[in-house]
């Protein structure tokens, strides 16, 4: 069976099996675009992969999952914070009442 590929489908997966790609026909010549080198079909058709493609991607979802973890680290010692300063209040209302106490006890 003599079937033709295409880019995303290609007849081998070898680049060096797969036929050079060439200019169109219908393109005049000494048009701005040049003649792809062989080259660069390779590497045009080893990039193509859809794990090449997928890679920014996982790359912006693994960045995205460090910020949302720093961002809940920094809530998380925020919220700390903020309850070691109300038990330290907490706890000096707590002498003060005691004080008073005792010195209306004293009296």
């Amino acid at each position: 069976m003599n079937a033709i590929g295409t880019i995303d489908r290609p007849v081998t997966h070898d680049p060096q099996k797969q036929a050079p790609m060439t200019s169109s026909t219908s393109e005049p010549s000494g048009s701005a675009t040049p003649d792809v080198t062989t080259t660069g079909a390779n590497a045009s058709r080893q990039n193509r992969t859809r794990e090449m493609q997928l890679i920014p991607e996982a790359m912006a979802r693994a960045h995205m999952h460090d910020r949302l973890r720093e961002a809940d680290a920094e809530r998380q010692a925020l919220r700390l914070i903020a309850a070691r300063k109300m038990q330290r209040r907490a706890e000096r209302v707590s002498m003060r009442a005691r004080r008073a106490l005792a010195m209306a006890v004293m009296h």
